[in-house]
């Protein structure tokens, strides 16, 4: 009796500290990715809020040169912050190793291209269409700002880089917000509805910078994803849809700005 008694004394506090580390564990994460991105946009939103004149009339530039009229430089840096972005993603799929599992685990992997791809492609046009009908919307509301996707020089590196940079948003979101972390508040107990509204929430949270209608717009998609995911059980179909987005409109401006008198410029 005193063995069991012991073996049940000592197995509740290591239940309780690997709830209290997964905890820990998620907190940090976020707090060296996304998270910190929420709360970073959180402030950019108040000082845009509080500055004078409208929301519509002030800029949010996602892709801007790092070393004006250095190019070589620029591109250094470019590739070093996209190489940066994703350690987080590597340190996700470290955890999950050390758990005995894997990002294949929550479908980032390559053993189903074509339903990936195709997918993907299917939920990219659908959004794509919506998403800027809705920041149009926004925008013309005063409810966002006018979003720049790219300011970039006119060198040979600027499309590669802007497509690099497209499928990095979309690995480190959707692996983390998506993948990770609806994994994690499972184990810690949370509820679908819950864990779906927390990763909503976290998605337009990093978008605020944006303004009202980027929060909310990308909390919508947020809700999306997640079904989706639940559906599915894979993370690929989303990184490939938020790649193609990101890639439309980070390309599709560049090719576009000062074009076509839809499409607001700063």
């Amino acid at each position: 009796m005193q063995v069991e008694a012991g073996s049940v004394a000592g197995s509740y506090p290591h239940e309780r500290l690997s709830r209290r580390f997964l905890r820990d564990e998620t907190l940090l994460v976020l707090g060296l990715s996304l998270g910190a991105s929420g709360v970073h946009a959180l402030i950019k939103f108040v000082g845009s809020v509080t500055e004078p004149g409208g929301l519509k009339d002030q800029a949010a530039t996602l892709n801007a040169s790092a070393a004006p009229g250095r190019p070589w430089l620029d591109l250094a840096l470019q590739l070093f912050w996209i190489a940066s972005a994703l350690v987080p993603v590597a340190l996700v799929a470290h955890l999950m190793l050390r758990e005995g599992e894997s990002l294949r685990t929550i479908g980032f992997d390559r053993t189903r291209p074509w339903f990936d791809g195709a997918r993907g492609a299917v939920i990219a046009a659908v959004i794509g269409s919506t998403g800027i009908a809705f920041y149009l919307a926004a925008r013309g509301l005063g409810f966002n700002l006018t979003v720049v996707p790219e300011a970039l020089p006119d060198v040979w590196w600027k499309f590669p880089v802007l497509i690099l940079s497209a499928v990095q948003n979309a690995v480190l979101e959707e692996v983390i917000v998506v993948g990770y972390l609806l994994r994690r508040l499972g184990q810690l107990g949370w509820t679908p509805g819950s864990a779906l509204v927390a990763s909503s929430v976290l998605r337009g949270s990093y978008h605020l910078y944006q303004g009202i209608g980027g929060f909310f717009g990308n909390l919508a998609m947020g809700v999306v994803f997640v079904w989706l995911y639940r559906r599915w059980g894979r993370v690929g179909p989303l990184v490939v849809a938020h790649s193609l987005l990101d890639i439309g409109a980070f390309v599709g401006y560049a090719l576009l700005a000062g074009k076509v008198d839809w499409l607001p410029t700063a």
